[in-house]
């Protein structure tokens, strides 16, 4: 699966009293998929998952899957502190059609977390997932920074395809991505370098088989009315010969299939730090991971372009339109900021869940001083 681009974190929008607004949910969904982003992450630490019950991480997943456009990459997060309880959600998400799992590094038991304890429980996840794992290190949330050695060890599992690291240090990330160059996995993409999902294929097989019976519906009416202003005598060749102009049309005009080619890729760093996405990138990282992508996904996105493209100067200048706000909205207020961003952008934002509490009217002036020139 590739992972190359821009993916918002995206958060769960909760009514007033804490029940989970699934309606927004689907509008914030819907939205995201008409940007540039290459797919969403869905009950990341910025979608409080940690917060949400068993039911309601389904339910979010569900509803997520449900909107989505297919050319988006969906990633699930599936972490808990055990590796059966992180099997479980991440089979679920699986089952619903997610691509990938993003499992964060577990925490509680902080004193007894060797690397032996974190060796196997990723190994273990990856051995039975039905789904490329993701390997989550949160540090600022789980007080655990999982060492590059470990990363560079995990990194060759087949099924362990790459790392969300949201520390911001980009000489780790250079680390973790020289110590995993011998990675090499052959992922298909479009013929414009873009992930293919199997939710792609499938929409596209779908659209394909559609348009086709209605080609050869619309051919047959047609034959059908030739046929009454024919005699008897030719009737039967008539149809015969009709049969085979529809089936010949249907062929002709029928879509082509979804155009797929081979790429390879290594082990796949993404960044988690919006104000630090730029030295990420030049330091090895294919993508990010971004909480400022959920209410800036445009803005975000722009630095990574400017990136890829080749152009140093305006990526600088991307990055430097982004860092104050994402330094402070994203990383320094977090999650109530961020939703009140979203709520100035077009998306819903609304209350977080306690025990987070919304920010306050002198926090609310801040934000929108701060998010005044980044719309999307």
């Amino acid at each position: 699966m590739l992972l190359h681009g821009i993916f918002p974190p995206i958060t769960t929008p909760f009514y007033p009293d804490g029940r989970v607004y699934f309606k927004k949910l689907e509008h914030n969904v819907e939205r995201y998929s008409k940007t540039p982003v290459a797919g969403l992450v869905v009950l990341g630490s910025t979608g409080e998952a940690i917060t949400l019950s068993d039911d309601e991480r389904r339910e979010v997943l569900k509803m997520s899957r449900e909107v989505c456009a297919p050319h988006k990459v969906l990633i699930a997060g599936t972490g808990a502190e055990s590796a059966l309880e992180t099997l479980r959600l991440t089979e679920y998400a699986a089952r619903l059609g997610y691509d990938a799992a993003l499992v964060r590094t577990p925490f509680f038991y902080k004193p007894q977390l060797k690397l032996a304890n974190i060796l196997a429980f990723y190994r273990t996840v990856a051995d039975h997932s039905p789904v490329p794992i993701l390997i989550y290190s949160v540090p600022v949330f789980t007080g655990y920074d999982m060492p590059p050695e470990l990363v560079i060890e995990l990194s060759n599992h087949p099924n362990i395809v790459g790392i969300k690291e949201s520390g911001g240090d980009a000489e780790k990330i250079r680390h973790m991505v020289e110590g995993t160059r011998h990675i090499k996995r052959s992922v298909t993409v479009t013929a414009v370098f873009s992930a293919v999902t199997p939710r792609m294929i499938n929409a596209a097989q779908s659209e394909s088989s559609r348009e086709s019976n209605e080609l050869v519906t619309i051919g047959v009416v047609s034959g059908a009315g030739t046929d009454n202003q024919v005699g008897k005598a030719d009737h039967v060749g008539r149809a015969a010969l009709g049969r085979q102009a529809v089936q010949s049309s249907a062929n002709s005009l029928r879509p082509t299939a979804l155009k797929t080619r081979e790429k390879q890729v290594g082990f796949q760093v993404l960044a988690g730090t919006a104000q630090r996405l730029l030295p990420a990138l030049e330091a090895g990282a294919v993508g990010a991971v971004l909480a400022f992508a959920t209410p800036a996904p445009t803005a975000c996105y722009e630095i990574y372009t400017a990136w890829k493209e080749g152009d140093a100067k305006l990526a600088r200048e991307k990055q430097e339109r982004v860092s104050a706000s994402a330094t402070r909205v994203g990383s320094e207020l977090g999650i109530p900021a961020l939703k009140y961003a979203l709520d100035l952008n077009g998306y819903y934002g609304g209350p977080p869940r306690l025990p987070l509490l919304p920010i306050t009217a002198d926090l609310k002036a801040e934000v929108e001083t701060l998010m005044s020139d980044i719309r999307n």
